[in-house]
């Protein structure tokens, strides 16, 4: 983890925010390659589920809500992890996580383990707390928000009218979100500021699950067209006593990561509970009323839920890969390569004079260069050897190089 982690800041896919002040624990900023990687996820989501599918339509919600939404969804009072601290060494744990974590003092053993006295499980709301308007005081407290989810629900009855769409149809977003996490870690894995890619489909009642597994399977073919093999994707049927207490059914797609086997994505079938709990907080029932056989109902809702942010880590480690080379003199050397897809790869092609110092081929390179850059992202180097140039454009995943010798 840590030789990719290196890679990303010299290579320019990510950075540590706020870094010559010292950083910001659990917050990452996205350099030139990472940007364009992460757009890349993005728009191919977005295309597969807004323009390849004709029964979802797009939202972009707004990042602060009314406080309401959050004591309806049951955020303000149930979005907390439960927190113990060591006595002794100062150390912070989740109380679900003892089991994994380590005594930063003695890392061979668990909290509890070295002698050290803990507190008293607490509760830790991991929502963001601000103010509307000038003043801080309790009626203009609201939250940002911690998930996407909950701007597709209450604005249901909104997107039904005006996209004239029929049960079942779905909402589709991308956005940011944001959790004061405890222990952020494991690099971009578990941050405070990240990017979700959620689908809130609404289907009648009684077909749920039929309806989930179809959601399963077309998630894990999204992946795998963008560089993730199915087999390389463990799918975890979520058992009740971990389940969210409104789901009737979960799917992880869980990918093994350096640091172990984690979710990736989370394929919900959330019963009707969000629409139910809105209309019922607001008083503006959110119901569903189908022509056809004369009956109103609430729809319930099957919830794929993908990180944006885990998706770009998880398809480096995927791409990520140590080659040996025979430099000059016979010594051997470690090449790093990223086999990225060409699909979501930052540069699709890389074009070279083969050498700097020869108007004709730099002239015909940079011709060949602009005919190019009118339908792909590339980039033109001239500086340095042709087999550093080579080795630059394999360290970002360029799938793709061009190059223009005496014989072109």
């Amino acid at each position: 983890m840590e030789k990719l982690v290196a890679l990303c800041k010299r290579r320019g896919f990510v950075y540590p925010s706020s870094e010559i002040y010292g950083g910001l624990n659990g917050l990452w900023d996205f350099g030139p390659m990472g940007v364009e990687l992460k757009r890349n996820i993005k728009e191919l989501w977005w295309r597969s589920m807004t323009q390849l599918r004709d029964d979802i339509v797009g939202l972009d919600g707004s990042i602060l809500m009314n406080r309401a939404v959050w004591k309806a969804s049951t955020h303000e009072e149930q979005f907390v992890d439960w927190l113990v601290d060591c006595k002794r060494c100062k150390a912070r744990f989740r109380v679900d996580q003892m089991a994994d974590a380590r005594c930063p003092q003695k890392p061979s053993k668990h909290p509890g383990e070295c002698g050290g006295e803990m507190t008293e499980p607490r509760r830790f709301n991991l929502l963001f707390r601000t103010y509307v308007g000038p003043l801080e005081e309790e009626s203009a407290l609201t939250y940002l928000r911690p998930e996407t989810a909950q701007a597709m629900f209450v604005q249901f009855r909104n997107v039904l009218e005006t996209s004239r769409k029929k049960i079942p149809f779905g909402i589709a977003q991308i956005g940011k979100s944001f959790r004061n996490e405890v222990n952020p870690r494991n690099f971009l894995f578990r941050s405070r500021e990240f990017e979700q890619m959620e689908v809130e489909y609404f289907i009648r009642p009684g077909t749920g699950l039929e309806e989930l597994e179809k959601w399963k399977e077309a998630r894990l073919a999204w992946y795998e067209s963008i560089g993730l093999p199915r087999q390389q994707i463990h799918v975890r049927d979520v058992p009740e006593g971990e389940r969210a207490f409104y789901s009737e059914k979960t799917y992880d797609l869980e990918y093994t990561f350096p640091f172990g086997r984690q979710e990736l994505e989370g394929v919900a079938y959330r019963t009707d509970f969000d629409l139910r709990q809105h209309g019922v907080a607001s008083g503006k029932p959110l119901e569903y009323f189908d022509e056809e056989t004369g009956q109103k109902f609430v729809p319930h809702v099957i919830e794929p839920s993908g990180g944006v942010d885990r998706t770009f880590l998880a398809i480096l480690c995927e791409a990520y890969d140590e080659e040996d080379v025979v430099a000059e003199g016979g010594k051997v050397e470690k090449r790093v390569v990223l086999h990225l897809s060409p699909r979501v790869a930052p540069i699709k092609a890389g074009v070279f004079p083969l050498l700097k110092n020869n108007e004709e081929l730099v002239r015909k390179a940079r011709e060949v260069a602009d005919l190019l850059r009118m339908q792909l992202r590339i980039f033109y180097d001239e500086s340095g050897a042709i087999g550093r140039r080579y080795r630059r454009m394999d360290e970002v995943g360029t799938p793709f190089g061009v190059t223009i010798d005496f014989e072109t």
